[in-house]
This record gives structure tokens, C-alpha cells and sequence, in this order.
């Protein structure tokens, strides 16, 4: 049952983050992601390790989530944390955007895709 998995004890800062496909040399927000934070399957039957989710949504408008009424886009938080094989080589799934100057140019991206109500 999902309500006796202890909570995450590891869990991303909300915040930019790059998926292992984004292109440096293409647009700033390629494959950009706004990490909200993680949710909690309610559903008793889930399998434990897909008991907490990251909640995010994509910086690019050829995403399903926003092509699609700007859905939020879910991972099982392990997949987050998980290496992927790129290119030959086993590199984070995720990383964080720490540049002060691409997050200044990923912020009004994310307004005008994502407007508050």
C-alpha cells in the first residue's frame, strides 16, 4: 500500500532543469523542464517504487503536456534520478539549471507558456 511507503528521503529542488537530450547548440529551452516537486500516488495497488512522482512541465512547445491544454508531465521520482545511456555514455537523466543568465531567459518562457490563472 502506498500510504505505508515512507516518504522520499531524496527529492530535486524545485527549479530549471535539463533532460540528457537537450542540445546546447539549439534553443535555450530544448528539452528545458520547471521541476514543481514530487506527488503521492493515492492508488493502494502502485508498485512502492513508483509511490512518489516528480511533478513538472516542459519548456518547449512541441511537448505532448502543452500542445495538449498545458498538462503537467509525470515521472516516477526514481526515473528522475536515474543515468540514461546518451551517445554512448551514462549521464544524469535531469540537471539542474544553475546559470543565473539561462534561467533569466527559461523564466518568461515559462509565463507566457504557463500563465497564472
Amino acid at each position: 500500500m502506498t500510504y505505508e511507503v515512507p516518504p522520499p528521503k531524496n527529492s530535486p529542488e524545485p527549479g530549471y532543469y535539463y533532460h540528457f537530450k537537450h542540445d546546447p547548440d539549439g534553443p535555450v529551452n530544448n528539452y528545458a523542464y520547471y521541476i514543481y516537486g514530487v506527488g503521492h500516488h493515492t492508488e493502494d495497488d502502485c508498485r512502492a517504487e513508483d509511490a512518489f512522482m516528480q511533478v513538472y512541465r516542459p519548456l518547449y512547445e512541441e511537448s505532448y503536456a502543452y500542445r495538449n491544454g498545458g498538462l503537467f508531465d509525470l515521472r516516477p521520482l526514481h526515473m528522475f534520478f536515474e543515468r540514461a545511456e546518451w551517445k554512448g555514455q551514462q549521464v544524469p537523466r535531469f540537471t539542474r539549471i544553475v546559470d543565473p543568465d539561462v534561467i533569466a531567459q527559461l523564466e518568461p518562457i515559462r509565463a507566457r507558456m504557463y500563465p497564472s490563472p
